[in-house]
């Protein structure tokens, strides 16, 4: 022990002697600066003492400001004119004393909105592509051979009294499929918030209330006929805003913009980025629109056959989708953010309970998915996935019969 104590004061001895020999060095580095800077101000010996007492004054100022700068820079920086707090000051003199920091992080800003960038070019392409993928041909792509997972049937008979709904883990497994990618939680899915929340348009103002769109253009059928539009899912589009047209009094705008399609192939991977600039222009231009569609058809695996009876007609069935802007993973998306999320939840939720009580077995259970789906344009907005490729083109025109009367019922009646 008694070594180790004189080995330390030997050490301690050894850095008190290397800051004095340092401390020497200072001074007569600065006694030499001061003497070549009297050399070169100071008159010759010929000059008036007058002239002898300023050159003596300018001295002085010079060192008085030099002492002040080096032992009351704190003094110095507010005098200059800085009015920014203390804090401020000593994070700027750590950051002058420490030019590395300042360097990295200057790089650090710069890296870190690269990766925004590239964070947020990938969040629009996995959106793009999250539904379901398929090629450039539109056929679906199989993950490892294996089938998409099919959502579920609502079950023809279901209880929707408020109790009932009012019990989260019924709500949620009887009503939602909540993807893996996403979370869902008690507050967000209140049943009496989101059955209390008006759906109602306002029929007192002239002009269009409902916007139908499709972000993917290209979607067919089994028995689609190539280059008939109206056996695709735009001229599912055209039959949707005909009947809330013509049959149920209610105006509607039907835009038929391409987004999916780049140098002449299918391409999806921008999809919804190329759709929202547009889609705002047309909402720009009317102001009167209260809902907006995005129609889509689900893609499935080739023996799954998204189909139920009403009315003795083969029809195949719906799912509405809902986009939380959050991971599990990360959290919320703060690049697609969505203000309406809740209010989008209120009227699937409504949709799918006039469509159960009207046509049971028309609607699978709404999918809860972890992206935003230009879902943010308006509070009454809805994307829907309307049957799916192996859905015959009848089946799919029975639907979207089903659809405008529940869309009536929802939005009217």
């Amino acid at each position: 022990m008694a070594y180790v104590q004189v080995k330390a004061r030997c050490r301690w001895s050894d850095d008190v002697e290397q800051r004095k020999r340092v401390s020497q060095i200072l001074i007569v580095v600065i006694l030499g600066i001061l003497a070549v800077y009297t050399c070169m101000n100071i008159s010759p010996p010929q000059r008036s003492e007058k002239g002898a007492q300023a050159d003596q004054t300018k001295l002085n100022r010079v060192l008085m400001e030099h002492a002040k700068r080096t032992f009351l820079t704190g003094f110095v920086y507010v005098e200059n004119g800085n009015d920014g707090s203390l804090i401020d000051w000593i994070a700027e003199t750590a950051m002058e004393l420490i030019p590395l920091g300042v360097y990295i992080e200057g790089k650090s800003s710069a890296y870190t909105d690269i990766e925004d960038r590239e964070t947020y070019q990938m969040i629009l392409a996995n959106q793009a592509n999250d539904e379901n993928m398929v090629d450039e041909n539109g056929k679906l792509v199989q993950k490892d051979g294996a089938d998409p997972p099919v959502v579920q049937a609502s079950a023809p008979q279901i209880d929707t009294s408020m109790e009932k709904l009012m019990n989260y883990e019924y709500l949620l497994g009887n009503f939602y499929t909540v993807d893996s990618s996403t979370m869902a939680d008690p507050e967000l899915l209140n049943a009496q918030v989101l059955l209390e929340k008006n759906m109602k348009i306002d029929q007192s103002k002239k002009g269009p209330k409902v916007l139908v769109y499709h972000t993917h253009s290209q979607e067919a059928f089994a028995d689609s006929v190539p280059g008939d539009e109206s056996t695709t899912i735009v001229g599912m589009g055209n039959l949707l805003t005909d009947l809330l047209n013509d049959k149920y009094g209610i105006e509607t705008i039907h835009h038929k913009g391409v987004y999916d399609m780049v140098d002449g192939k299918l391409d999806r991977s921008m999809a919804y980025d190329l759709a929202e600039p547009e889609i705002q222009k047309i909402l720009d231009e009317n102001p009167s629109i209260e809902v907006v569609i995005d129609l889509h058809r689900d893609g499935v695996g080739e023996q799954t056959h998204l189909v139920t009876e009403i009315d003795g007609k083969q029809t195949a069935q719906i799912m509405f989708f809902n986009g939380m802007s959050r991971t599990k993973a990360n959290g919320n998306i703060g690049y697609l953010a969505n203000p309406y999320i809740q209010d989008n939840l209120a009227f699937s939720l409504q949709m799918q309970l006039a469509a159960m009580a009207k046509y049971p077995g028309f609607t699978r259970h709404i999918y809860l998915k972890g992206y935003r789906y230009n879902m943010h344009f308006k509070p009454k907005s809805l994307l829907i996935e309307a049957g799916a490729q192996t859905n015959t083109v009848d089946e799919m025109r029975n639907a979207v019969t089903y659809l405008a009367d529940v869309l009536d019922t929802v939005l009217i009646k």
